[in-house]
C-alpha cells in the first residue's frame, strides 16, 4: 500500500488549524504520517498542537515567517525526504470531508487502471455556503481531430486541469521528482499556480468531484485586489502578488498576454495615483520593477532545507507507526453538502 503524507501549513490560525487536523484525523483512509509546518506562527500555535497529543504527527517550527511559498516547499521537501509515496497538501483553513482522501485515491486508482497519466489529484473546494471556489483551469488539450480532450474522462468523475491551488491537493512522489517543489522565493501569492502549471506541462492533472473539501478562506476571500485591500499588514505583500503574476506570465503564457497583464497593472497603478492611494501604487510600481528582473530557480525535493535560510526545530516527532489508532474527534458540521449521507439523500 502506497504511504501518503498530509501536510499542513499553518500560520496563526490554530484554531482553524485545529479544526484542520480533526479533519484530517477522521479520514477514511486514514494518513500515514502527518507533517504540520508552523511558518514562525506568534499565537500559541506549537502548544496547542503538543496538547493534542496526536500519533503519527510531526511538528515543524520555522524561525521566521517564509510564506505561504517557504512553507509549501518545505513541507513537500520534509515528506519526499521521508519517503512519502504521495503527499496531501492542503492549508490550514482547509476541512476535508471524511472521504475527501480515499476518493483521491480511489480516483488515481482507476485513472492507473486506464493507463492514464497524471501529475496530482485535486479535490473540489466549497464555502460555508455551499459555493464552488478555487476551481482550478480546464486542461484543453485536443486530441488529433483538434477538440478539446477533457469530456473524456466526466463519466469516471474527474476531469483534467492545469492551473490549480494547494486546497487539498495530491501530488505524487513522481510529479515532484521530476518537476521539483514550489517556488520559496516567491513568498506569497501564486506559487500554487506556477507549480501546477509547470507539472501540468506535459501531463494534466485531475479534479476529482466526488472528493470535497470545506475552504474556510480569510480576508473576504474574493479576488486579490489592491484597490479593495483593507488590511494594513497585507498591503505591502502585494508587490509579491505583481511580481509573481508578471513572472508567471512571461514564464507560461504568450506575449500578448503580458502585455495585457502589463498593461492592466499599469492602469491599476495610474487608477490609485488618481486616487491618492500613494502607498498602494508605490507597492504596485515595486512590483513592476522587481519582475523586471525576477528569475528564480526551481529546487528540487530532494535539496537541503537550509536553503530556506530559516532554522528549521522538531517540536514533536512521535514514534512513526504505520496506521493511527482510532480516535474520537469531534468535527463541527459546518457544511452539510460535505457529508457523503446526505449528498446521497438529496
Amino acid at each position: 500500500m502506497s504511504h501518503i503524507y498530509a501536510v499542513v501549513l499553518t500560520y496563526n490560525r490554530k484554531d482553524l488549524l485545529k479544526r484542520c487536523l480533526e479533519a484530517v484525523y477522521a479520514q477514511t483512509r486514514p494518513c500515514d504520517g502527518i507533517i504540520v509546518i508552523d511558518n514562525a506562527s506568534t499565537d500559541g500555535t506549537e502548544q496547542m498542537v503538543l496538547d493534542l497529543v496526536l500519533p503519527n504527527l510531526e511538528l515543524y517550527v520555522l524561525s521566521g515567517n517564509v510564506g505561504a511559498s517557504g512553507g509549501f516547499n518545505a513541507g513537500f521537501r520534509m515528506a519526499y525526504q521521508r519517503g512519502a509515496d504521495f503527499i496531501w497538501m492542503m492549508d490550514d483553513d482547509v476541512i476535508p470531508s471524511a472521504d475527501a482522501l480515499q476518493r483521491l485515491v480511489e480516483a488515481d486508482e482507476l485513472l492507473a487502471a486506464r493507463d492514464i497519466k497524471r501529475t496530482f489529484l485535486l479535490s473540489t473546494a466549497y464555502t460555508q455556503d455551499g459555493l464552488v471556489n478555487n476551481a482550478p483551469s480546464l486542461d484543453q488539450r485536443r486530441n488529433r481531430i483538434d477538440y478539446e480532450c477533457w469530456p473524456a474522462t466526466v463519466e469516471l468523475g474527474v476531469v483534467p486541469v492545469s492551473r490549480a491551488t494547494f486546497v487539498s491537493i495530491l501530488v505524487p512522489r513522481a510529479t515532484l521528482t521530476e518537476h521539483g517543489v514550489p517556488i520559496s522565493s516567491m513568498f506569497i501569492w501564486g506559487e500554487d499556480t506556477e507549480f501546477t502549471l509547470r507539472v501540468t506541462r506535459n501531463t494534466p492533472g485531475y479534479l476529482v468531484g466526488a472528493s470535497k473539501v470545506l475552504h474556510l478562506r480569510q480576508e473576504g476571500g474574493g479576488a486579490i485586489n489592491i484597490r479593495t485591500e483593507k488590511s494594513p499588514a497585507r498591503i505591502r505583500y502585494h508587490r509579491h502578488f505583481v511580481r509573481n503574476e508578471l513572472f508567471i506570465t512571461r514564464k507560461y503564457a504568450n506575449r500578448r498576454r503580458l502585455l495585457t497583464t502589463l498593461s492592466h497593472r499599469l492602469w491599476g497603478m495610474l487608477r490609485l495615483l488618481r486616487g491618492g492611494e500613494f502607498y498602494k501604487a508605490r507597492i504596485v510600481l515595486q512590483g513592476l520593477l522587481e519582475a523586471l528582473v525576477f528569475s528564480p530557480r526551481v529546487e528540487p525535493a530532494d535539496a537541503p532545507l537550509e536553503s530556506l535560510r530559516v532554522q528549521v526545530r522538531r517540536a514533536v516527532l512521535p514514534a512513526f507507526e504505520l496506521s493511527a489508532p482510532a480516535m474520537s474527534v469531534d468535527i463541527e458540521p459546518a457544511a452539510s453538502f460535505l457529508q457523503p449521507e446526505m449528498m446521497a439523500a438529496q
